[in-house]
Parts: C-alpha cells; sequence; structure tokens
C-alpha cells in the first residue's frame, strides 16, 4: 500500500474518503508532502528452497534463509592420507648377500694366510682411490692423480704391516711427494688445488687403512681385526635398525638426513655390548669393561666417519661413490666408517693389552 492513499495521520482518529478533493477543511486534514518510504521485498516466484521458512501464506519468516547470507561455503577437504610405512632406501636382499660374500672372503683370507689378507686390503685401497678421484673429476673437475696415488697407497699398507707405523709414515711422505712430482707434468693451472685433493686421498683413505694391517701383527691380530670388523658393522647395524623403527629426531639434517639421534643410541648400544662380548672371549688378556669402552668409540668413531664421507658426497652431489657393490653402492661407501674406526681401534687395543 502506497503512502499517497493514506488520507490522514492517526491522530484524526478514521481514514477519510479516498478521494483527497473530498477531504474536509482544518489543520487535522491539511495535505502533506507525501513521504519517501522504502518499498516491501519482492520475493520471487518460483520453487522454494527446502531451506526457506515460510508462513502458511508464502511469506518468508524472519530469520530463514532468504534473510540470511547465501555465500556457497567451501567443501570439506578430505582427511590426509595415512602417512607411508617406512621402507628401506636400498635392495635389502642384495645388501645381505654382498655382505655375507664380503664376509666369507675376508674370514677366509684373515685366517688362513695373513699375506692374502693384506692384498685384499690394498685391493680395497687402490678401488676406493679410484672411486674417490673420478668422482672428484666428473663433479668438480679436480685431477688428483691417480697412478702414484695407487701406487702408493698400495705400499703404503705392505710398509705397515712390515714396519709398523714408521714404516706407513715414511710410505705416506713418499706418496705425497710422488703426487707433487706427478701433477707437475700437467699445465700449472690448478696445481695447488689438485695436488691437495690428492694428499687428502692418500691420507684419507691408504693411511688410515694401513691401521688395520698393523693390527693384524699382533700374536692374536687375526682376532683384532675380526674384532674391529664386527664391532663396526654392529654399530652400523644398530644405528639403521634402531634409527629405522624408532628414529625422530635429525641428527645431523644438513648432512645426512637420514641419521637420528635415536640410531646413534643404537649403535651405542649395539657396539657396547658387542665390545664386551668381544674382549672377554676374543682377545687375550681382554677384559670386558675395556670392552664397554671399546664399543663406544668405535660407535662415535664409526657415526663421524660416515657423516664424514656425507659431507663429501653431498658436496659432490652425488648418492654413492660408486655401483660396484649392489645395495651398498661403492667400496667406499662401505669403507666410509671402518677407515676412521681403524686408528682408534688399534689404539685402544695397544693401550689396554699391548701391540703384541
Amino acid at each position: 500500500m502506497n503512502d499517497s492513499f493514506r488520507g490522514a495521520s492517526s491522530t484524526a482518529g478514521y481514514w477519510g474518503p479516498t478521494d483527497p478533493g473530498a477531504l474536509p477543511a482544518g489543520p487535522a486534514y491539511d495535505e502533506h508532502p507525501a513521504q519517501q518510504t522504502r518499498p516491501m521485498p519482492i520475493v520471487p516466484d518460483g520453487p522454494v528452497d527446502n531451506g526457506d521458512q515460510r508462513d502458511d501464506r508464502g511469506a518468508a519468516r524472519p530469520g530463514g534463509p532468504l534473510f540470511r547470507d547465501k555465500t556457497p561455503q567451501e567443501p570439506m577437504a578430505a582427511p590426509p592420507p595415512p602417512p607411508p610405512k617406512k621402507r628401506a632406501g636400498r635392495d635389502l636382499r642384495a645388501a645381505i648377500g654382498v655382505g655375507v660374500g664380503l664376509g666369507a672372503v675376508v674370514a677366509a683370507s684373515l685366517f688362513i694366510v695373513k699375506a692374502v689378507f693384506i692384498g685384499v686390503i690394498a685391493i680395497a685401497v687402490v678401488i676406493g682411490l679410484w672411486e674417490l678421484t673420478s668422482r672428484l673429476d666428473e663433479k668438480k673437475g679436480i685431477k688428483a692423480p691417480l697412478v702414484p696415488l695407487a701406487v702408493g697407497g698400495a705400499a703404503m699398507v705392505i710398509a705397515g704391516y712390515a714396519r709398523g707405523a714408521e714404516g706407513a709414515w715414511v710410505a705416506m711422505a713418499l706418496t705425497a711427494l710422488a703426487v707433487l712430482i706427478w701433477r707437475m707434468t700437467e699445465p700449472p693451472e690448478g696445481y695447488l688445488r689438485d695436488v691437495t685433493a690428492g694428499v687428502f686421498a692418500a691420507f684419507y683413505v691408504p693411511f688410515l687403512a694401513t691401521f688395520v694391517a698393523m693390527m693384524l701383527t699382533a700374536h692374536d691380530g687375526p682376532w683384532r681385526v675380526l674384532m674391529f670388523l664386527v664391532l663396526t658393522v654392529v654399530s652400523d647395524t644398530g644405528a639403521y635398525a634402531v634409527g629405522w623403527r624408532f628414529g625422530t629426531h635429525k641428527l645431523a639434517p644438513r648432512i645426512s638426513p637420514g641419521k637420528t639421534r635415536e640410531g646413534l643410541a643404537g649403535a651405542v648400544v649395539f657396539a657396547m655390548a658387542a665390545g664386551a662380548l668381544c674382549m672377554e672371549f676374543l682377545i687375550d688378556d681382554g677384559v670386558w669393561w675395556q670392552g664397554l669402552l671399546l664399543g663406544l668409540a668405535v660407535a662415535a668413531s664409526a657415526t663421524l666417519g660416515d657423516l664424514g664421507e656425507s659431507m663429501i658426497k653431498r658436496d659432490l652431489g652425488i648418492k654413492d661413490m660408486g655401483t660396484l657393490l649392489p645395495g651398498h653402492g661403492g667400496i667406499m661407501d662401505r669403507l666410509d666408517s671402518l677407515l676412521p674406526t681403524a686408528p682408534v681401534v688399534w689404539l685402544l687395543l695397544v693401550l689396554f693389552v699391548g701391540s703384541g
């Protein structure tokens, strides 16, 4: 209804005629300009949503959907899928098979003829040097001379077995000198970089491996070497097993994201238990508490050695140093924890039970 059809205000007491010209004169019936009013909302025709609230005459009730914000709501997001189960990053069957095969070769050469085991160490050193220098050349353009490194590395292992620590140091010095001279046959550009990498490779691979050969010179040398290998493998296995099952806190995420503090704790527990057993039953005059300390030291050195090579591989942008061993990578990927552990075990055994 429009206000132009309303004759008087509510104070007049009644509604007058609909014709404005018939209104009686008087103050109560003076004409006033039509007031502006807000039009009534228009209810659209057509089907009504199920959510509309209307009375029996079809008018929308206040508070119904016509008076509410009908902005469409976003559908609820689907629940995230369950996290995938942890899986080993390598072929476990191949890794176990290769590990058992290497263990058989080492055990056979270790307890039958000592010289054969020295040959096994020398071959592993030469292959490791080839892998390391090849990756340095491919990824960084660093040309560490392989020939003097391979010859000097093999000689270093033999000198350490024959002459002890003194022979190892002399062979190391001669190998470094040979690297300096050999690189002089090439252009001078990059000379300092190449010879520095060569001396580092000579120390990192053959010199540290020489301590394994020096362990073998004792009267119970094969058992010392066997204990060194067992403790290192047990430490790595404990770290892998515990870290894979319970690991949540990263140990060094910028270097090796897969290593955890729980894995390190597993390495320590496994290595200390194995060390106590090995010192008590394998080493002459060994005591179980010495094995506990030895196992703790092995867990620390093996972990640091693994992190050290991980640092090298991360700098080079590679995952493995080689592909020679299925399920393991290259020779250097197996020597990473053994090499820095060898001088630690040799030194502690000398302190605990002597060098003879």
